[in-house]
Protein backbone atom coordinates (compact mmCIF):
# COMPACT_ATOMS: atom_id res chain seq x y z
CA UNK A 1 0.00 0.00 0.00
CA UNK A 2 1.02 3.63 -0.31
CA UNK A 3 3.09 4.83 2.62
CA UNK A 4 4.73 8.16 3.37
CA UNK A 5 6.90 8.37 6.46
CA UNK A 6 8.30 11.73 7.55
CA UNK A 7 11.27 12.20 9.85
CA UNK A 8 13.76 14.85 10.88
CA UNK A 9 11.62 17.21 12.89
CA UNK A 10 12.61 18.56 16.27
CA UNK A 11 13.29 21.60 18.39
CA UNK A 12 15.57 24.23 16.89
CA UNK A 13 16.49 27.77 17.84
CA UNK A 14 15.52 30.71 15.64
CA UNK A 15 17.98 31.01 12.79
CA UNK A 16 18.74 27.31 12.87
CA UNK A 17 18.31 24.62 10.24
CA UNK A 18 16.57 21.29 9.87
CA UNK A 19 16.29 18.75 7.09
CA UNK A 20 13.08 16.80 6.87
CA UNK A 21 12.81 13.52 5.01
CA UNK A 22 9.83 11.67 3.61
CA UNK A 23 10.35 8.04 2.63
CA UNK A 24 7.77 6.79 0.14
CA UNK A 25 6.67 3.33 -0.90
CA UNK A 26 3.84 1.59 -2.71
CA UNK A 27 3.94 3.60 -5.94
CA UNK A 28 6.35 4.58 -8.71
CA UNK A 29 7.98 7.39 -6.81
CA UNK A 30 9.90 8.96 -9.68
CA UNK A 31 6.74 9.52 -11.73
CA UNK A 32 4.93 11.74 -9.25
CA UNK A 33 5.25 15.22 -7.90
CA UNK A 34 5.82 15.35 -4.15
CA UNK A 35 4.76 18.14 -1.84
CA UNK A 36 5.33 19.36 1.67
CA UNK A 37 2.60 21.02 3.70
CA UNK A 38 2.47 22.27 7.25
CA UNK A 39 -0.15 22.91 9.88
CA UNK A 40 0.38 25.20 12.83
CA UNK A 41 -1.82 25.00 15.93
CA UNK A 42 -5.22 26.56 15.27
CA UNK A 43 -4.47 27.10 11.59
CA UNK A 44 -5.34 25.36 8.37
CA UNK A 45 -2.86 23.14 6.61
CA UNK A 46 -0.86 25.15 4.09
CA UNK A 47 1.37 24.41 1.11
CA UNK A 48 5.10 24.76 1.66
CA UNK A 49 6.88 23.35 -1.40
CA UNK A 50 6.63 20.86 -4.23
CA UNK A 51 8.94 19.12 -6.68
CA UNK A 52 7.82 17.67 -9.99
CA UNK A 53 8.03 14.04 -10.98
CA UNK A 54 9.42 12.66 -14.21
CA UNK A 55 6.03 12.55 -15.92
CA UNK A 56 5.37 16.28 -15.83
CA UNK A 57 7.80 19.12 -15.30
CA UNK A 58 10.42 16.79 -13.93
CA UNK A 59 12.27 18.37 -11.05
CA UNK A 60 10.43 21.68 -11.22
CA UNK A 61 10.11 23.22 -7.79
CA UNK A 62 7.57 25.58 -6.31
CA UNK A 63 7.59 27.35 -2.95
CA UNK A 64 5.19 29.27 -0.80
CA UNK A 65 6.13 32.93 -0.55
CA UNK A 66 6.53 32.56 3.20
CA UNK A 67 9.45 30.15 2.82
CA UNK A 68 10.98 31.18 -0.50
CA UNK A 69 14.72 31.69 -0.18
CA UNK A 70 14.92 29.77 3.10
CA UNK A 71 13.68 26.35 2.08
CA UNK A 72 14.83 23.88 -0.57
CA UNK A 73 12.90 20.82 -1.68
CA UNK A 74 14.72 17.98 -3.37
CA UNK A 75 14.20 14.34 -4.21
CA UNK A 76 16.28 11.21 -4.52
CA UNK A 77 14.42 8.84 -6.80
CA UNK A 78 16.85 6.01 -6.08
CA UNK A 79 15.87 6.19 -2.42
CA UNK A 80 12.20 7.12 -3.02
CA UNK A 81 12.70 10.00 -0.65
CA UNK A 82 11.86 13.68 -0.75
CA UNK A 83 13.65 16.20 1.43
CA UNK A 84 12.92 19.63 2.80
CA UNK A 85 15.98 21.62 3.82
CA UNK A 86 14.92 24.50 6.02
CA UNK A 87 17.32 27.30 6.94
CA UNK A 88 16.98 30.56 8.85
CA UNK A 89 14.06 29.11 10.74
CA UNK A 90 11.62 31.44 12.44
CA UNK A 91 9.17 30.85 15.30
CA UNK A 92 6.34 31.13 12.77
CA UNK A 93 7.70 28.05 11.02
CA UNK A 94 6.58 26.00 14.01
CA UNK A 95 4.12 23.41 12.73
CA UNK A 96 3.58 19.77 11.94
CA UNK A 97 5.07 19.13 8.51
CA UNK A 98 3.47 16.61 6.18
CA UNK A 99 4.46 15.19 2.83
CA UNK A 100 1.82 14.48 0.26
CA UNK A 101 1.47 12.74 -3.07
CA UNK A 102 -1.45 12.80 -5.47
CA UNK A 103 -1.67 9.58 -7.39
CA UNK A 104 -3.52 8.76 -10.56
CA UNK A 105 -4.73 5.46 -11.95
CA UNK A 106 -5.74 2.51 -9.82
CA UNK A 107 -4.46 4.10 -6.59
CA UNK A 108 -5.77 7.56 -7.39
CA UNK A 109 -6.12 9.95 -4.52
CA UNK A 110 -4.19 12.13 -2.10
CA UNK A 111 -1.93 10.37 0.35
CA UNK A 112 -0.40 11.98 3.44
CA UNK A 113 2.25 10.98 5.90
CA UNK A 114 1.74 11.09 9.64
CA UNK A 115 3.66 14.34 9.99
CA UNK A 116 6.75 15.45 11.86
CA UNK A 117 6.77 18.24 14.44
CA UNK A 118 9.04 21.23 13.92
CA UNK A 119 9.33 23.66 16.81
CA UNK A 120 11.35 26.84 16.48
CA UNK A 121 11.94 28.40 19.86
CA UNK A 122 14.69 29.83 22.01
Amino acid sequence: QVQLVESGGGLVQPGGSLRLSCAASGFTFSSYAMSWYRQAPGKEREFVASVGGSTHYGGTTNYADSVKGRVTISRDNAKSTVYLQMNSLKPEDTAVYYCKVRLTGAKRGDYWGQGTQVTVSS
